[in-house]
């Protein structure tokens, strides 16, 4: 069925090699134009960090610690071998068949090995995504607070973004108002869903995954889902909910992830998609264009990190920790709105009044030392919070909290 789907949506013009769009509309050269792109509010505050003395560093998703050591023996030895020559495309073979076999055991719905398709990143996994089912005016919904690269990548094509903001509980968690996405799918080519969510950690259930799919499937909108920290959840589950639970291989929907956060191999640049069935010839051949193919010395070091399923577990329990310590160094504080999060390793902060979170984030860099990122950088639904990444060794955490705990205290606001 998906075939027919794809045959009938393919916009085959001399030259060209695009999936999954029925438009027929040309982009006009202005939309390639790198300055209607906003700005990241998170590297403006990184930029006066990097040349700043002594301060800890929390705005970006990163951890302190390093990746882990198979993987790096793994890419030295790939070198040492000469495996640094040009790869098929989709990915090397045995790199395709371990995440393939990793994704069948966390989720219900078995993976087949023709559906992955790596990537050099998830944020490459995004754009290649978007390349393949989104037109210049069309219309792309995304959720806030989110990570903004991926809703820039949509209007770097053109598209028009729309928002859905979640919903900000008193608790200060956060939650998806279904009836809200329901008003807002008629018309929209593309759903970007992040879950777990970077800021905020809002997990969604796996009845409220398959609420979204329905809705999604009702509307013909293709449903791209970044769900690079799923295996960073604190419930005990050994994944969060995934559409790779509730949606059938011929569903619209692309699943992206990455190597980045769970193995804390932020700097390797390895991600993958999982596709529809029977579309991975035809988005091989968009990654062919737009990275070629990921450095085989690289898939060799994600092999090894497949296979050492000791190191997600135990970043889960450092990250665990980490989110423990954020939580007594707020409990108590005036004017802050604070829930643990369900997932991820952030610290997605409310603060009573606070209506221009950029100019707070430069004065605790600038007066009390640590970096955070502002909320305003993930969207309207973010204005009011700070963002702290909690992966951090508890020694560098703990000084950075009482640098910020004494930064907010001091707050004119």
């Amino acid at each position: 069925m998906l075939n027919a789907v794809l045959s009938a949506e393919r916009n085959l013009q001399p030259g060209s090699s695009s999936a999954f769009s029925a438009s027929t509309k040309t982009e006009p050269s202005a939309m390639h134009d790198i300055v209607r792109i906003p700005g990241s509010r998170i590297v403006e505050i990184a930029k006066i960090a990097f040349v700043t003395p002594d301060v800890d560093f929390l705005c970006f998703g990163e951890s302190d610690q390093p990746s882990p050591e198979v993987a790096r023996d793994a890419v030295l030895g790939a070198i040492d071998a000469g495996i640094t020559k040009y790869v098929d495309v989709r990915g090397v073979p045995a790199l395709r068949q371990a995440l393939a076999a990793s994704l069948t055991r966390l989720h219900t719905n078995p993976v087949a090995e023709d559906r992955i398709q790596v990537t050099a990143s998830g944020m490459a996994a995004l754009n290649v995504a978007l390349s393949a089912t989104v037109r210049a005016g069309e219309r792309v919904l995304v959720h806030t607070p989110a990570w903004p690269n991926a809703g820039n990548v949509a209007r770097l094509r053109g598209a028009t973004v729309s928002v859905l903001p979640l919903t900000p509980e008193p608790d200060g968690r956060f939650r998806l108002d279904l009836d809200r996405l329901a008003a807002l799918l008629p018309g929209t080519r593309a759903f970007l869903l992040n879950s777990p969510n970077n800021p905020t950690g809002w997990t969604a259930s796996r009845a409220e995954l398959a609420a979204i799919l329905t809705l999604c499937r009702e509307h013909g909108t293709w449903l791209i889902s970044d769900e690079v920290y799923s295996r960073l959840v604190y419930d005990g589950s050994a994944a969060a909910p995934s559409l790779l639970d509730v949606a059938s291989p011929e569903d619209r929907v692309i699943v992206c992830n990455s190597f980045s956060k769970s193995w804390i191999m932020t700097g390797w640049r390895l991600g993958w998609m999982v596709l529809p069935a029977g579309s991975r010839e035809s988005i091989s051949e968009l990654v062919e264009i737009t990275h070629s193919s990921v450095a085989p010395f690289i898939q060799q070091a994600g092999i090894a990190a497949l296979a050492d399923t000791a190191t997600p577990d135990r970043f889960l329990r450092f990250c665990a920790e980490g989110r423990r310590m954020v939580g007594e160094a707020l409990a108590g504080e005036n004017g802050i709105r604070y829930a643990a999060p369900d997932a991820a390793f952030y610290a997605f902060i409310g603060i009573e009044g606070l209506a221009d979170s950029f100019t707070l984030a430069r004065r605790l860099l600038l007066e009390h030392k640590v970096a955070v990122a502002p909320g305003v950088a993930f969207g309207e639904g973010g204005e009011g919070h700070l963002r702290v990444c909690f992966a951090q060794s508890p020694e560098r955490l703990g000084r950075a909290l009482e640098r910020l705990r004494a930064g907010l205290r001091n707050d004119p606001r």
